[in-house]
């Protein structure tokens, strides 16, 4: 399903949500990580803020609705964001590293899998991965489909 495909279907039963939001997908293991959206077990991630500075981008709102896609950018489900906030690296709290819902969940796997994703991501920016370096962090409800629809 494209996209625009799944927008129109929750505009269904959600009229007021508005135009269609930007569609994307999870940089490491795309599909792994929108099926735990999916599920809803995974409810927040995290993204490195120089990155945004550097492609002027702005941070995500609370409020503001994204498309989930696959690895062949099928839509999956469609999320919006309840919470966004700014924190150094070695800030991160536990209970964020447990809303992402990867791996075992733990403050420390969460630490070894970003700290290596962000050096490559800021590599390519040129730029470098420090503790202080600031992160993006954003949690999330699922919307539609709904778990077990």
């Amino acid at each position: 399903m494209t996209p625009t495909q799944l927008w129109q279907e929750y505009l269904t039963v959600n009229p007021q949500a508005g135009p269609e939001p930007e569609a994307w997908a999870f940089g490491a293991v795309p599909d792994e990580l929108a099926d735990l959206v999916a599920r809803g077990i995974k409810t927040a991630t995290s993204s490195a803020y120089e990155l945004y500075d550097l492609e002027g981008e702005e941070i995500p709102q609370a409020g503001g609705y994204d498309i989930i896609l696959d690895s062949q950018d099928n839509a999956v489900c469609i999320i919006k964001t309840t919470k966004v906030y700014v924190t150094p690296f070695s800030q991160v709290t536990e209970e964020h590293a447990k809303f992402e819902g990867e791996g075992d969940r733990s403050l420390s796997y969460w630490r070894q899998v970003h700290e290596k994703f962000f050096t490559i991501w800021l590599a390519e920016a040129g730029l470098t991965f420090s503790e202080d370096m600031l992160v993006v962090c954003e949690e999330f409800e699922l919307v539609y489909p709904m778990e077990g629809e």
